[in-house]
């Protein structure tokens, strides 16, 4: 059956519903940068994370180390604004956008990580711990 298979014909009410959401988020100013997708890699004896953080100046994005947990945070302020020549506005733009993403980092070598941040991706080495020997010994009875 042609019309069971036909995405829209189930979803068309969904994706109105986001589009209205998108609509009151936008118009409202409550928009965010919330959207920063993640790729992460086992590759051998290191992950590799590749952020999306489009936009982003390599002095916005901020990476700490919270205990086991890397928090990657970025903050984008825009102004632009045209002004006519008796000072009332013709156009005034602003954008203003935030993101903050949390990552366990508990099997990784929290002082050997490193960052490049390039074309609107941070990629993030996360070398992992070494694998400790199992101890083995004999204990006295006492």
């Amino acid at each position: 059956m042609m019309y069971g298979m036909t995405p829209f014909a189930r979803n068309a009410f969904s994706l109105f519903n986001a589009l209205d959401d998108f609509d009151k988020d936008f118009f409202n100013g409550s928009m965010t940068v919330n959207s920063c997708r993640t790729d992460i890699r086992d590759a051998g004896d290191k992950y590799v994370m590749e952020s999306e953080l489009p936009g982003f100046e390599k002095e916005d994005i901020k990476l700490d180390i919270n205990g086991d947990y890397l928090v990657i945070s970025a903050e984008k302020k825009n102004e632009q604004e045209d002004k006519a020549e008796d000072g009332r506005y013709i156009r005034r733009e602003r954008t203003i956008g935030s993101y903050k993403r949390s990552f366990g980092i508990s099997d990784v070598n929290a002082e050997e990580i490193s960052a490049e941040y390039k074309n609107g991706i941070l990629t993030i080495e996360l070398p992992k711990k070494k694998a400790q020997e199992a101890v083995s010994k004999r204990l006295e009875i006492k």
